[in-house]
């Protein structure tokens, strides 16, 4: 049975979006995998709060990925 762990930072995706995302992992591992997986196919999403997920050893915040989204970075 598969687990698709994904990790996102708070605030940023709405719950659409977070449907959306489980909706289409599922549908990729059943692409692999055969449509027999998909009752058994689980995804999860960990939302880790903003600012406490960093990248070049720089804190990573909501506003800063919304801003990036949009091209405004």
């Amino acid at each position: 049975m598969p687990l698709v762990n994904v990790k996102v930072i708070e605030g940023v995706f709405s719950e659409a979006q977070k449907k959306e995302m489980v909706q289409k992992l599922t549908d990729t591992m059943v692409s692999i995998e055969g449509e027999n997986m998909r009752q058994v196919t689980w995804v999860v999403i960990d939302e880790v709060k903003s600012g406490n997920w960093g990248i070049g050893g720089n804190a990573l915040t909501a506003e800063a990925v919304k801003a990036l989204a949009s091209g405004k970075s």
